[in-house]
């Protein structure tokens, strides 16, 4: 009997290799797992939802732990296949006066997704599917099997979601819109940052223009995060919200933290919350991760979740 399948994420699985202390003074390095679409699927399981992650990997001597890692989670990997490439890694330090993040992405197994990786047989039996704009920039063929596959879930009546995600030390604004333009008229639920997204996408620094924005491009909620604010602006409905951040004198590390509240909404929305209050628990799940090092191994579970609510 094949498993429920609630969610489908689209990403790519990076291999995470961590330093305490500058990455100059350490003699080793941790090894995890990470990557921003991971960090929403492993919050979304953490809370006992059932969520699929299609992706490559490559065959270079990390395969077996990055399945092993996701099915630990409790994540279906029967969507995800092997390819000779290599995987994508990231190295990250910390100390108390920066963090340090080099990225290796060129040439990955990710780069090689295709939309020969999903049918429509599949996608019709979700209740959603999720990617982001650093999806779409791994490859010309990544980012139609992410046009593809919204299509598909949109002809479906199946939601989908979007985060453009920009990050600068990989991506350029230009194409990260262009990016965006192509997805957004069939996304149902878009989040973006206030600072990274809307102003340095769309030249916009108010949250309640970029949701009318977005409302106006068939938009049906978009989730705003501004730090200016410290909080989330929920559009919906015609209606707006704001949800102060949980915590946040607690927080030693916001690394993720917007991915992991992406998990947290979408798992709560699939659930039966209406988007004000999945923002609200979104908003927790999220602030207790920030609350401990590490942008997966932070990320609490439901129980955690439910005595926080």
């Amino acid at each position: 009997m094949e498993p429920k399948i609630d969610i489908a994420i689209i990403g790519e699985c990076l291999i995470e290799l961590s330093a305490n202390g500058t990455l100059a003074e350490a003699s080793t390095l941790n090894k995890y797992f990470g990557g921003d679409t991971v960090t929403t699927a492993v919050a979304i399981a953490r809370l006992g939802g059932n969520v699929t992650y299609l992706t490559k990997v490559g065959n270079d001597g990390f395969s077996e732990f990055i399945f092993s890692s996701l099915q630990k989670e409790n994540i279906d990997t029967s969507l995800i296949k092997v390819n000779d490439e290599q995987n994508g890694m990231y190295i990250v330090s910390h100390t108390l006066d920066k963090k340090e993040v080099l990225y290796y992405k060129r040439k990955t197994a990710a780069t090689k997704l295709s939309v020969e990786d999903i049918s429509e047989d599949t996608v019709k039996k979700l209740k959603l599917v999720y990617s982001t704009g650093v999806v779409q920039s791994l490859s010309a063929s990544s980012r139609e099997l992410v046009r593809e596959t919204f299509e598909i879930a949109r002809k479906n009546d199946v939601m989908t979601a979007y985060d453009p995600n920009y990050t600068s030390c990989f991506m350029n604004s230009t194409d990260t819109k262009e990016y965006f333009e192509e997805i957004i008229g069939m996304s149902d639920i878009v989040f973006s940052s206030l600072k990274n997204d809307s102003q340095r996408l769309y030249n916009m620094d108010s949250a309640e223009k970029i949701i009318r924005h977005y409302w106006d491009r068939g938009v049906k909620i978009a989730v705003i995060k501004s730090h200016i604010d410290n909080g989330y602006y929920t559009g919906y409905s015609g209606n707006i919200n704001f949800t102060e951040f949980y915590n946040t004198q607690k927080a030693i590390d916001t690394t993720a933290s917007g991915d992991v509240f992406n998990g947290g909404f979408l798992y709560a929305l699939t659930n039966g919350y209406t988007p004000f209050d999945a923002a609200k628990f979104a908003s927790v799940v999220s602030g207790l991760q920030t609350q401990n090092y590490g942008a997966i191994q932070a990320i609490p579970y439901k129980e955690t979740v439910m005595e926080n609510v």
